[in-house]
């Protein structure tokens, strides 16, 4: 799908993790193989920016998510953990995450930073994106219930100028700085956080939602509101 030379690329997958489940594990491997890439990097927030505590559906800790996205994801020679954001103080803007990965491997190409079709749709408010998106690739992946077909459907506005787009819009190059975003079609997985949390609320079970390895300590934290401690 890219044309580029894959060697030694590294993907990128940021998020709040609040709770890492499936369909984060999932749409990182179907995009490391439909690009080719060389490795996942998975970078949990240590203060996300565009979602705010609320005492009835809090946000785990940081140092938790962490530990939960470590457990997930060990064993996987392609994934690792990178705390770039949860090292650094402030809110977790991914245009101050990108600048700093771009700097310390100055001599790689830009990374593939992996979003659903959803956030990449809203990432016109977030902070600086005309220069997020000359910063890195991105792959976009689908969310069900719908299979989007063209990236000109849901990319944000304020960027939409910067791009041409190929392949009956699976593809998008930016004018400017040479990056390209890619529509991948991954498998489609109807699972999300909030909807492990409301389960957590309600007592029930949380199995096949997320791995195995970090299912009862997610039971047993407490840190989501009506977490019990019985196994299900």
């Amino acid at each position: 799908m890219n044309e580029r030379t894959n060697e030694g690329r590294v993907g990128l997958l940021g998020g709040t993790f609040n709770p890492i489940h499936l369909g984060h594990l999932r749409a990182a491997e179907e995009v490391r193989e439909a690009l080719a890439l060389d490795r996942v990097l998975f970078i949990p927030s240590a203060i996300p920016p565009h979602k705010r505590s609320d005492p009835q559906d809090p946000i785990a800790s940081a140092p938790q998510r962490l530990e939960w996205v470590e457990s997930a994801i060990a064993g996987h020679e392609a994934f690792r953990v990178d705390r770039i954001e949860i090292d650094r103080p402030g809110p977790s803007y991914l245009v101050d995450t990108l600048a700093a990965i771009r700097d310390r491997e100055p001599a790689k190409g830009p990374p593939v930073f992996i979003v659903g079709e959803d956030a990449f749709a809203e990432m016109g408010e977030w902070r600086a994106p005309e220069e997020i998106f000359a910063l890195a690739d991105f792959a976009v992946t689908t969310r069900p219930p719908g299979q989007l077909d063209d990236l000109e459907d849901r990319i944000p506005r304020r960027v939409r100028d910067a791009f041409d787009f190929e392949a009956g819009g699976r593809i998008a190059r930016h004018k400017d700085a040479g990056t390209r975003i890619d529509l991948v079609r991954i498998t489609a997985l109807d699972i999300s956080s909030s909807q492990i949390r409301q389960a957590r609320r309600e007592g029930r079970s949380i199995r096949f939602l997320v791995p195995e390895s970090i299912r009862e300590s997610i039971e047993e934290s407490g840190c989501y509101a009506g977490s019990t401690t019985g196994r299900k």
